[in-house]
């Protein structure tokens, strides 16, 4: 695990010491990287949409997971890492995506755009991590709709979030999460969540079936990751 977080977390160096710091410690602290390797979550899915995407560090674990399985260092009970043909991500703060770019360089697809009007191209996977509950509550709905018109029927839907239900554990990731956003240039924007059933409730009107997954193991956040699949 540790060489697959300095591999990954290498290229952001030429963005800056805030990407590269910031990479290196998404990626070694917050659990859901590891879990999409770990539990294979995106096995099989060719063609990957990142909504959202940030500084792209979704690309570089993936781009990282697989030159460490190529050279023969991949943990014996890990599923063979996912292997994309296509990674396209979108992402609203202009800061972000010039760190991806630059660290990623040229084979970098990331679109500057807003996802609420932004055009999903068809995808096999969707992946939203922490960003949903920025948006008002008809966006995210909107969204939602639009991310299962872009999958095909079984497509997957990787939607992480926070359980407004939590109590302080919820409070203090609400804290966290404002300081992050204003160290990474975002205004802030009062947050629009909702209670895990709730969350659950909006993805099956939205036309998703899903499970609940905790993923703020080693955190004191109240994160989950919701695994859907398009109906």
């Amino acid at each position: 695990m540790k060489e697959l977080v300095v591999e990954a977390a290498a290229p952001y160096r030429k963005a800056g010491l805030f990407a590269y710091f910031y990479a290196r410690g998404k990626f070694r602290a917050d659990p859901v990287y590891r879990a999409i390797l770990e539990r294979g979550l995106l096995e099989g899915r060719s063609r990957i949409l990142d909504l959202g995407c940030g500084q792209a560090l979704l690309s570089a674990w993936l781009r990282a997971a697989s030159r460490i399985h190529e050279r023969g260092g991949w943990p014996n009970d890990w599923p063979v890492p996912s292997r994309p043909v296509t990674t396209q991500g979108i992402e609203l703060m202009a800061r972000d995506v010039e760190r991806a770019r630059a660290a990623l360089g040229p084979e970098a697809n990331i679109i500057a755009g807003d996802i609420r009007d932004t055009e999903f191209a068809p995808a096999d996977a969707v992946v939203l991590l922490d960003v949903l509950h920025y948006m008002n509550t008809a966006a995210q709905s909107e969204v939602l709709r639009r991310v299962r018109k872009a999958l095909p029927p079984r497509g997957l839907l990787l939607l992480r979030v926070s359980d407004s239900g939590a109590g302080l554990r919820y409070r203090y990731t609400r804290y966290v999460d404002a300081v992050t956003m204003l160290l990474r240039g975002h205004r802030f924007t009062q947050p629009q969540c909702r209670s895990l059933s709730e969350w659950s409730a909006l993805l099956h009107d939205c036309g998703f079936d899903c499970e609940a997954a905790p993923m703020s193991h080693g955190t004191p956040f109240a994160n989950v990751l919701l695994i859907a699949h398009a109906r």
